[in-house]
Formats: C-alpha cells, structure tokens, sequence
C-alpha cells in the first residue's frame, strides 16, 4: 500500500498537480468526449462532395486540376450512381425465394473474374473483363429486369438504352463514348469478346445457382435456371459444374 502511495504522489504529481499536466488531462478528455459523441469510435472527418471526388481523383491520379472543372462533380454522381448496383437485387433468384440473393454488381464481378482468368489467346482480355464491367450497368436505373417479368425483349433494350444515355452523360466525352459503345457491343454481340462474355454470364448464374442449391441442401431446386442455358453455348462445348 505505501508503495502505491508513493508511486500516486510522486508519480502523478508530474501529470495532475503541474500546470502541463492539467492540460495534458484536460485535453485527454476533450479528446475522449468527442469519441464518445462519435460512438466510441475514432476517426478523421468525414469526407463529403468535392473532398471525397478529390480522394478518389488522387488515387486514380487524375491532375488536381480536374477537381475545380465542370466534370468533377457529375464524375461523383456517375460513381454513385452505379454504386447503386451493390443494392439490386438479381430479380431471378428473388422469384425464387433465394435467401439473400445476390446484388447485380455481385454477379458482374465475379464474370469480370471469370474473364480475368480466361486462358484463351484469341480473345482481348481486357475488353472481355470491361465487357463484363457494363453489360449490367444499365439496371442500376432499370432494375434487373428477368424473363419472368414478361417485358418484351424490345422494350427491356429501349429502356437500358435509355438508362445508359443517361449514365453515360456524366462523363467525359472520351469515357462516354466507350461506356456507351461497350454495352451497344456486349447487347448486339457485335465481337467475339461479346459472345464470350455473354457465355461468361450464363456459366456464372449456372454456378450462382449450384451455391445456393448447395447452401439450401436442396439439389435439383434450381433445374429451370439451368435448363434455361440450353442453347447458350457452341453444341461442341461441355460444362461441368463441380461440386
């Protein structure tokens, strides 16, 4: 006990009975109100609007200058904007009663993998990976529109056309004309990389739906997603799903 006294008279004199250590402590406890406002949590002030572009501008090293031009701040809306995929659903796997089905942009990435990892020479892998990146963009406006929703095929592609105009406005001229290009190419299977891709998007609900059959234990639920691929691949390819 005297040992404790000591090291509380001796000790503590340095931080609570000197001028110093009273502003060492009073702001000690600033510092802990303001986390405690926060939630218990510390962290740096929240970036908003063109503090957040400039982030995101300074890692895809784009000139601070940008940053004062008129294309700053649809640029962030364009990012939100298809940020918005993370959040719909794929409306197939919802008709079905999926238990926490997959977001489109969930579906899109994992085709932008699959194309990543394509070991065939004849094909641009980095188109067939931006392909994937676009096909789907559209539905960030227009929902994820399935062939149960009984919309004529004419209509579904007026309607994405339509929303990809309007994605694309809020980029640059030279971004604007690709995004758009890109899409119009994966939709009229313009290229061989578009026909791949488009193959690409049919193996991946296929294994989408292998997963949740598994997840569910229930083998055989999901049968009609797959014979819906019948005649999308050559009648030379074979697929195996292993499980």
């Amino acid at each position: 006990m005297e040992g404790r006294r000591q090291r509380g008279g001796e000790g503590g004199g340095g931080s609570r009975g000197g001028r110093g250590g009273g502003q060492g402590e009073k702001g000690l406890r600033s510092r802990e109100g303001r986390r405690k406002k926060r939630g218990g949590r510390s962290f740096g002030p929240r970036p908003r609007g063109l503090h957040l572009l400039a982030v995101i501008l300074r890692m895809a090293s784009v000139s601070s200058a940008a940053l004062s031009s008129r294309g700053a701040r649809p640029l962030l809306q364009f990012l939100r904007l298809v940020g918005r995929l993370k959040r719909v659903p794929r409306t197939g796997w919802v008709y079905r009663n999926v238990e926490k089905p997959e977001s489109v942009s969930d579906h899109m990435y994992r085709m932008a993998v699959m194309a990543m990892v394509t070991q065939d020479d004849h094909l641009n892998k980095d188109r067939c990976i931006r392909l994937a990146l676009v096909h789907d963009m559209a539905e960030c406006i227009v929902g994820d529109i399935a062939p149960a929703d009984n919309i004529p095929k004419e209509e579904k592609h007026r309607r994405e056309e339509e929303a990809m105009k309007q994605i694309t406005q809020l980029l640059p001229e030279d971004l604007r004309k690709e995004l758009f290009e890109l899409w119009e190419e994966y939709e009229t299977q313009a290229s061989a990389e578009a026909k791949f891709v488009k193959q690409l998007d049919q193996c991946e609900m296929i294994l989408q739906a292998s997963e949740y059959e598994d997840l569910e234990n229930k083998p055989g639920r999901l049968q009609d997603f797959y014979d819906s691929t019948a005649d999308a691949f050559p009648s030379r390819t074979e697929l195996v799903v292993v499980s």
